[in-house]
């Protein structure tokens, strides 16, 4: 179960890394600022990412068996 931790942190840090790209997205949208829109839009991508690949449930299944019975 220790295993589950780091991800969880690392998935909680790509929520907010894809808010904040959402944040700037829409600002830079709504005033029509393009290195603004195209950061946000970065940001976007990696935080979805990070929160995919750090949530990913094979990797879970992998885990649990290396953990052995808890």
């Amino acid at each position: 179960m220790r295993l589950n931790e780091p991800r969880m942190a690392i998935a909680s840090i790509g929520v907010f890394v894809w808010l904040g790209g959402l944040y700037f997205t829409i600002h830079g949208l709504l005033y029509d600022v393009k290195p603004e829109f195209r950061y946000g839009m970065l940001g976007l991508g990696i935080g979805i990412v990070t929160f995919v690949v750090a949530l990913n449930p094979l990797a879970q299944r992998r885990s649990k068996k290396r953990d052995g019975p808890t």
